[in-house]
C-alpha cells in the first residue's frame, strides 16, 4: 500500500519559514517524479515545485521562485520543501505526490493526505 505522509506545516508570520518533508513508502520513489502542490481556501490544486527521478534541476511555478526550494533523499525515500520568506497568499493545504509521468501536471498516480500552512501576522 503506498503511503505519502506529510509533515512540518503549522502557523508563521509573514517573513517566516517552514520546512515539510514527506515520507514515502510503498513504492519505488526512485522511479518516481515527485511534486509538491498546494490548494488554497477556497481555490484548486496547483502545483507547487516538481523534480525529476534522479534530482536533477527543479521546477517551480513563478510565485515561489526563489523563496522555496525542494529536494528530495532517494535513499531515504523523503521529499522536502524548504520554504523561507513566506507570503499570507502561500497559505494552504501543501500536498506532495507523485507521478511515473513527468513534468508539470495536475494529475498524479499518489498523493497524500496534506500538511496546512498557515501564514498570519
Amino acid at each position: 500500500q503506498v503511503q505519502l505522509v506529510e509533515s512540518g506545516g503549522g502557523l508563521v508570520q509573514p517573513g517566516g519559514s517552514l520546512r515539510l518533508a514527506c515520507a514515502a513508502s510503498g513504492l519505488t520513489f526512485s522511479r518516481y517524479w515527485m511534486y509538491w502542490v498546494r490548494q488554497a481556501p477556497g481555490k484548486g490544486l496547483e502545483w507547487v515545485s516538481a523534480m525529476n527521478r534522479g534530482g536533477g534541476p527543479t521546477l517551480y511555478r513563478d510565485s515561489v521562485k526563489g523563496r522555496f526550494t525542494m529536494s528530495r533523499d532517494n535513499a531515504e525515500n523523503t521529499l522536502y520543501l524548504q520554504m523561507n520568506n513566506l507570503k499570507p497568499e502561500d497559505t494552504g493545504l501543501y500536498y506532495c505526490a507523485g507521478s511515473l509521468g513527468g513534468g508539470i501536471r495536475n494529475t498524479y498516480d499518489y498523493r497524500g493526505q496534506g500538511t496546512q500552512v498557515t501564514v498570519s501576522s
